[in-house]
């Protein structure tokens, strides 16, 4: 990342993996930060959600990746 841009590749390159025991241990932790960045159709059409995941839309990377706090833990899912 040059001149403070950070893209999503460079990011997916540095992130670290978390399983789901991992995740579900951590659930309701406020250092934690959830984000869900599937597919709206894959969204809309699963049952499945985690508990206190905020929505993104991960074609809109750039737009919302600031927002959140650098302190925390940020987990973002798509599957």
């Amino acid at each position: 990342a040059s001149g403070g841009l950070v893209t999503a590749g460079a990011l997916a390159a540095e992130a670290a993996r978390m399983d789901k025991d991992d995740l579900k241990a951590r659930l309701g932790d406020p250092n934690v930060v959830i984000l869900d960045v599937r597919s709206h159709t894959d969204w809309f059409f699963s049952g499945d959600r985690v508990r206190g995941a905020l929505r993104e839309n991960y074609r809109d990377f750039e737009g919302w990746y600031a927002k959140y706090p650098k302190d925390k833990t940020i987990v973002l899912y798509c599957a």
